[in-house]
């Protein structure tokens, strides 16, 4: 049996409690480490984790597999702070959405007896906290591996099929910088026109009279935990301000047509986004 810690029973935390739940139970014994104690008690009423602590005395010094569900920020406080308790080759992992900035942060703290392997699922959230948590979040999702080259062979695919038994269809492994760019491209560039186009809204306009299936698609990832998508914004602004900035030509592309009655360049550029959407469907990338 696989003895396994959850450090933050937040959305994250609390899906991948439930998903070991859902999966097989039996295999694994789940602890979770969160300074919530009312989080702690939600998950063992719910039956998902058999143990908690708000800070660790004895799960560390047990556990297998640990998943750090934290913020950027929290993630080297919680390594410095407990460096000395985790188990001699326990498997390390986090579920962060930027790469480069947490390994470079935590890399040289890392201790000696583990094998921190980083990773991001792409199965977000809007809202936060564990009972917005859900194991079929996981089912088909895809799963991002930022691995090291001290990673052994044998821990990734112990966690390889780890993550394979609770839901995730594709995994896929590639550097942390290529990460970083096609994570502010999918996800953060999203998560800001979201926010931009919902603030751009006129009290005065009684918006909410006229909502369809537009608006609300388009606006659902609105909701932003202002905190956390602040650090990891922030702690990729470079590509990020990249790919607004590609982002911005082609809406000014689209206004320059409108002002100059351009018909055709609209027409085109209708063309082309609906010819890259088909080919994304075609290609079964929209999971």
């Amino acid at each position: 049996m696989q003895k396994i810690a959850i450090v933050g029973l937040g959305v994250i935390g609390g899906s991948f409690a439930k998903a070991f739940k859902a999966s097989d139970s039996s295999n694994y014994y789940v602890m979770g480490i969160d300074k919530d104690q009312a989080a702690l008690d939600q998950a063992m009423e719910a039956g998902v984790i058999a143990e908690g602590e708000v800070e660790n005395e004895t799960i560390l010094q047990r556990a297998d597999i640990v998943i750090i569900a934290l913020y950027p920020e929290n993630i080297k406080e919680f390594i410095l702070q407990n460096s000395d308790s985790f188990k001699e080759g326990a498997i390390l992992t986090e579920t962060t959405g930027i790469k480069q900035y947490v390994i470079d942060s935590i890399v040289p703290i890392l201790p000696k007896q583990v094998d921190f392997i980083f990773g991001h699922p792409m199965a977000g959230r809007e809202s936060q906290g564990f009972e917005y948590s859900d194991h079929t979040a996981f089912i088909g999702a895809n799963y991002v591996l930022t691995p090291l080259a001290s990673n052994k062979p044998e821990n990734m695919e112990i966690f390889k099929a780890l993550l394979k038994k609770i839901g995730f269809q594709r995994l896929t492994q590639v550097t942390p910088i290529v990460h970083d760019e096609l994570i502010a491209y999918t996800s953060q560039l999203c998560h800001c026109i979201a926010a931009a186009l919902i603030n751009s809204d006129q009290p005065e306009r009684n918006t909410v009279q006229f909502i369809g299936d537009s608006y609300r698609d388009l606006t659902r990832i609105a909701k932003l935990n202002e905190n956390l998508w602040s650090e990891l914004m922030l702690n990729n602004k470079d590509v990020l301000v990249q790919v607004i900035s590609e982002f911005e030509a082609e809406m000014t592309k689209i206004k320059e047509a409108l002002l100059t009655d351009n018909k055709r360049e609209l027409e085109e550029t209708f063309i082309e986004a609906t010819r890259r959407r088909v080919d994304l469907e075609k290609n079964d990338l929209m999971i």
